[in-house]
């Protein structure tokens, strides 16, 4: 007998007939002798949908309230898996975050989990009972609904999981696995049997949209055995894995991409202590993360250009706080661009193998891709590029490293 959490994304669970079908998915796992804890997700397009309600009554709106109009989705989901599940036989239950509970913090919108109270569904779980958990919400300290963010349901799977002790949690979604790229871009790219947790936290940051990126966090703190797999065939999937668990390792296990690139450049900043500072803590204070850092000196060692990457979605806010600075930071003139991506590959053989990086550059140089910026760490290159050359990028990596399956 194993434990098991199983978790459905929306278009798993988006109509009743899909409903249907994970509930029959279950009863298969029932049947095999196993304890099992389901997290669901709202239905594909409900959170939309429940977002822009909120927005027409308020843009500016009140984020607790938010909370709790956008977590309405799971709850409706919760409740009709379990009811699928009781008309197959099955003793099921739902479950909603704040009736665990699950704990978090206070930050509405994008909140964290401090700890899972597991003792009841453990104990109705050993009693045959399958628990239908809803994804993506918590209850803060103050006793108010919180919602975990976008992908959140992921995240709640896996905290799960580490709560109950499971011994795997399976992540069901409309791929069937991870793969060493974008199939829509590579057709040959090759489904991974399994996956080290640091490389899918790579993958997942730097652009993959299998697993949201907290969920592999936890994974990988908790040591949680997390598989992904298809919702709709009954294909194995890829397990994302200690390291110890894998005993070849592959070089290279993947190239991701980012499209939600943007680049700024500062030209003529006094080279002076304390310039990046002034720079970078300015847009911490506005929430607006940087990504790819590049600082080029002049030959007389008096002024820098300072090149940095950020979100699409805070490129307009990002220009307007360094605007704001320009008389404390004295640079001569801010310039961006929005049509850039960043492609990067991953694994944990880079470690141990030199010339990865020439290999990438290489590659690229071939092709005619001119590199804007590049960052480093121990398992990844990543090189931001215009984005004509998204496409052309990838293929001519996934070749340069032989990841195309046979």
């Amino acid at each position: 007998m194993a434990r098991i959490v199983k978790k459905f994304g929306g278009t798993s669970v988006a109509d009743v007939e899909k409903i249907q079908n994970v509930a029959r998915r279950i009863k298969k796992e029932v049947d095999a002798g196993n304890q099992v804890a389901v997290v669901v997700s709202a239905m594909a397009g409900v959170t939309n949908q429940l977002v822009k309600y909120v927005d027409d009554i308020n843009r500016l709106h009140d984020a607790r309230e938010y909370d709790v109009v956008v977590a309405s989705g799971e709850q409706v989901t919760s409740g009709l898996t379990a009811l699928a599940l009781q008309k197959l036989g099955v003793p099921a239950r739902s479950w909603l975050g704040w009736q665990l509970p699950v704990h978090t913090d206070g930050v509405h919108g994008k909140a964290r989990i401090a700890d899972i109270d597991s003792e009841e569904i453990i104990r109705r779980m050993e009693q045959g009972e399958v628990a239908v958990v809803a994804g993506f919400q918590g209850i803060g300290p103050d006793g108010r609904v919180t919602t975990l963010g976008r992908g959140g349901s992921d995240t709640s799977a896996v905290a799960l999981a580490a709560a109950i002790k499971a011994d795997r949690c399976d992540i069901h979604t409309d791929v069937d696995g991870v793969y060493t790229t974008d199939p829509r871009i590579v057709p040959k790219a090759r489904k991974l049997n399994k996956i080290t947790y640091e490389e899918m936290l790579e993958l997942a940051s730097l652009g993959a949209k299998v697993l949201q990126t907290r969920s592999v966090e936890l994974a990988m703190k908790y040591n949680v055995r997390t598989q992904v797999v298809s919702s709709f065939t009954d294909e194995p999937g890829t397990l994302v894995v200690n390291e110890d668990e894998i005993v070849e390792k592959e070089i290279i296990s993947g190239i991701a991409y980012s499209r939600d690139e943007a680049k700024i450049t500062l030209t003529g900043v006094a080279d002076r202590p304390g310039v990046a500072a002034g720079i970078f803590g300015p847009l911490a204070d506005a929430s607006i993360n940087v990504d790819m850092i590049v600082q080029n000196v002049s030959l007389d060692g008096k002024t820098t250009d300072m090149t940095f990457t950020v979100g699409k979605t805070d490129l307009e806010r990002a220009l307007l706080t360094v605007e704001a600075k320009k008389k404390d930071l004295g640079y001569s003139q801010v310039t961006s661009d929005p049509k850039v991506v960043k492609v990067s590959v991953i694994g944990v053989g880079m470690r141990s193998h030199a010339g990865i990086a020439q290999t990438m550059f290489t590659a690229l140089a071939e092709k005619g891709i001119n590199i804007q910026v590049i960052s480093t760490s121990e398992i990844k290159v990543s090189v931001l590029i215009a984005e004509e050359y998204l496409e052309l990028a990838v293929r001519a990596l996934h070749d340069a490293y032989g990841l195309s399956g046979e």
